[in-house]
């Protein structure tokens, strides 16, 4: 019996190990656009509630449609601007970053920092797959909200 729940147990690790892809750049591009194509499905959605709602005419509509277009293209050009400063950062943070790796090495033994290299890099991995189970947790919630609207 504990030989068969084994074998299910490892067929369906299989499995599930031989469902993981790759991405490719199409893919990329192909998932970008589809998300594209749905945040314009929700603002127009949200555009006909609020005309349903607030019992718009076709001219408050359209203006309405402009005022989030302006405010689209506005926070755009925030997020282009602020992108050399979160650049700047980052390079400012791998340089320091950097330089306590060759103040650590000043200071350990050879084995010791080995040990620290991989502590830290086991640790990176568990923040890594941490911050995916909270990304799988949030997406079927932002689904269920969109639902219940």
């Amino acid at each position: 019996m504990k030989k068969l729940v084994l074998a299910i147990a490892f067929i369906g690790i299989g499995g599930f190990a031989m469902a993981q892809q790759t991405t490719t750049p199409q893919d990329k591009q192909a998932r970008r656009a589809e998300m594209q194509q749905k945040m314009q499905q929700r603002e127009q959605e949200h555009l006909d509630q609020m005309q349903k709602d607030l019992n718009l005419n076709q001219a408050q509509v359209a203006q309405i449609k402009g005022l989030h277009e302006k405010r689209k293209s506005e926070m755009k050009a925030d997020f282009e601007k602020n992108k050399v400063a979160r650049q700047a950062k980052m390079e400012d943070m791998k340089a320091k970053k950097a330089q306590m790796d060759a103040d650590m090495k000043k200071i350990l033994t050879p084995e010791q920092y080995d040990k620290w290299q991989a502590d830290r890099k086991a640790k990176m991995e568990q923040r890594k797959t941490a911050m995916k189970d909270r990304k799988m947790m949030r997406k079927p919630m932002n689904n269920d909200a969109q639902i219940a609207k």
